[in-house]
């Protein structure tokens, strides 16, 4: 396997059909980053679309799980409804782990690379040190890629992945297809024994904040690679054994693009709604308003007594009175499962569930 950068030059890269297409999804991403930025509490998108990402990312890999489960898990208590809803906060948490070391480091390190892993895979297998390790087709069982076996090259092309990500110099092109070249190279490396895709993905967003295009990780760009799962593997082959760029770096470009539309609507449906809540909690019940009630309400689809006991610190008793007032104004809709009472905003379900 060939270090980076790839053989053809920037110029060859960057063909006129590239080009063409870096404009319109230069422009979809722009407005998404604009219209994120003019949400009160990043943190509401950060948590919902986190988790959406998250919930598309693992079912690429086969780790299926439904949004009701997802919505009575909580990461916090450490109660999930079921495996793979468990599954899928580690991805969450592994996201927001990765977003905190760029945070802290300006960089996107291996050693990034690995707690982000660790984190989906809630272990510390680490690097890849047996040799065995074959990519086959799952419908014929036939081997279609053979990453690299030895852990001394492993860590080699890690270590060149990790200039080739943070040298801006260094093969001079835009960072949508610099971000593109960077996914397929770590695929291929296929570092780890288990969640290499999930941990390519989130490397995708990572790189999108590092390179100033997006400000928090809110592009779900899984849910483009479930509908085109197909041709995702095709290309991803195609490019190791052709070394023909260009169908790979425009099908990356329309998944960036499609999925900014995709998530525009969506952060604009939940601003809408904000507003739309805030305004007959104003007009119905003035005393119970607060920013803090309404941040709830939209960072948790699903809410409980002690979710706004804890984040407005106010009693049990009020907490319950809050939601119940709220249950009275048609904004949410209290439903018994299990033995906990959940609070339920259909509304932002349906918003993230199409239905």
């Amino acid at each position: 396997m060939k270090k980076l950068p790839p053989a053809q030059s920037p110029d060859q890269i960057e063909s006129r059909q590239v080009l063409k297409k870096l404009t319109t999804t230069h422009a979809a991403l722009a407005e998404l980053k604009g219209l994120a930025a003019t949400i009160p509490n990043q943190q509401i998108l950060i948590d919902t679309l986190a988790l959406q990402e998250a919930k598309e990312s693992s079912e690429i890999e086969n780790i299926v799980t439904t949004h009701d489960e997802l919505y009575r898990s909580s990461y916090r208590e450490k109660q999930f409804a079921s495996p793979a809803a468990k599954e899928v906060y580690a991805y969450t948490e592994a996201l927001k782990l990765g977003f905190r070391e760029l945070q802290k480091t300006g960089l996107i390190r291996t050693q990034t690379i690995l707690k982000v892993q660790e984190a989906i895979e809630m272990n510390n297998a680490g690097i890849r040190k047996l040799p065995g390790t074959v990519l086959r087709n799952e419908l014929t069982g036939e081997t279609v890629y053979t990453p690299p076996q030895s852990a001394d090259q492993i860590n080699e092309l890690l270590g060149n992945l990790e200039k080739f990500i943070n040298d801006n110099e260094l093969y001079a092109v835009d960072p949508l297809i610099k971000m593109a070249i960077i996914h397929h190279q770590f695929e291929s490396i296929h570092p780890f024994y288990d969640g290499n895709g999930r941990t390519g993905r989130i490397i995708n967003l990572l790189y999108l904040i590092h390179q100033g295009l997006l400000k928090i990780p809110i592009l779900y760009i899984s849910k483009y690679i479930i509908r085109h799962r197909q041709e995702y593997y095709k290309l991803l082959q195609t490019t190791r054994v052709t070394e023909n760029w260009e169908p790979w770096i425009l099908y990356m470009l329309d998944a960036v693009e499609q999925t900014s539309v995709s998530t525009l609507n969506t952060i604009q449906g939940i601003k809408t709604l904000m507003m739309d809540y805030k305004e007959k909690i104003r007009n119905n019940e003035p005393r119970i308003y607060s920013q803090d009630l309404i941040n709830n309400l939209f960072r948790h689809p699903y809410t409980k007594i002690a979710s706004v006991q804890n984040d407005l610190q106010v009693s049990r008793l009020t907490a319950q009175k809050y939601l119940n007032k709220l249950v009275d104004l048609g904004l949410l809709r209290k439903a018994k499962i299990g033995k906990t009472n959940y609070y339920i905003n259909d509304n932002l379900v349906q918003l993230f569930t199409g239905s």
